[in-house]
């Protein structure tokens, strides 16, 4: 059990979305990919942006935010 369990019930998570890792503001159980609106359990969150602060499903979902921000290196801004 971590530390958050027990206290985040089935509400959303505030997240401060850093390089490499997260910091958890507020505990939920889970947040909500930006792109596909899937709910995401936190304990399974790999993908988000710093940038952005948003969090993505899957890593396809976090490319097409990337190209919809116009984010990759062979995009033209």
């Amino acid at each position: 059990m971590n530390r958050f369990e027990g206290r985040g019930g089935s509400r959303e998570a505030k997240i401060r979305y850093l390089d490499g890792d997260f910091q958890i503001l507020m505990p939920g159980s889970h947040v909500t990919c930006a792109m596909t609106g899937e709910i995401i359990p936190v304990d399974e969150l790999r993908y988000w942006s710093v940038a952005r602060q948003e969090a993505y499903a899957t890593c396809a979902a976090s490319l097409d935010a990337e190209k919809r921000a116009g984010a990759l290196p062979n995009q033209k801004r």
